[in-house]
């Protein structure tokens, strides 16, 4: 009974103790991740030249056996194309969209996209946006997830709406315009 009462005492002097240290911390409103969540829109429009002298995606796959069927299924084309403040070819360069994109459908005009915006210019110089994601070219918006980010965009997530502003249909040049949403830390 002797080695008890010494167990009973210790227990209550340190219960005392951290349930003053826990009430005082829940008295303090605490910081959450939500707290620390930022939302950022950007606007801007992303330019495509895949032939001629300043061509910016090249075709870096092709399928060997194309049917008439799916004329453009599997063609894989690597880009380096500029994101620009308007849809002006002299507009302020603001990015590079620096990836991947094919033809992922038998039936319609849909590219996979696997892209990273990075940005070139003033607060988001040197960040940048990951997307992922399915863009139906002929649909009038195409939505695409963002799913990652670095520097002022570290854990982004988000989407960005696409919406054609010019194709030619001869050249193959395009100009998209694009609305980005995303939150991150």
């Amino acid at each position: 009974m002797a080695t008890f009462i010494p167990f009973i005492v210790y227990f209550v002097v340190f219960s005392t103790f951290f349930s003053a240290i826990s009430s005082k911390f829940s008295e303090q409103s605490p910081i959450t991740m939500k707290d620390m969540e930022k939302k950022t829109s950007l606007h801007f429009y992303f330019h495509d030249i895949p032939g001629g002298k300043n061509q910016t995606s090249t075709a870096i796959a092709r399928p060997i056996n194309m049917t008439a069927a799916a004329k453009s299924f599997g063609i894989t084309f690597m880009a380096d194309d500029m994101l620009r403040e308007g849809p002006e070819p002299t507009s302020k360069l603001v990015g590079r969209a620096q990836g991947i994109y094919g033809f992922a459908s038998q039936q319609n005009a849909v590219l996979l996209m696997v892209m990273n915006f990075a940005f070139v210019d003033g607060i988001y110089n040197g960040s940048s946006l990951s997307i992922l994601g399915r863009n139906a070219v002929f649909d009038n918006v195409r939505e695409m997830p963002v799913v990652g980010g670095s520097g002022v965009f570290r854990l982004a997530r988000g989407y960005a709406l696409a919406k054609t502003f010019s194709f030619n249909l001869n050249t193959g040049v395009a100009v998209v315009e694009y609305n980005v949403s995303v939150v991150h830390f």
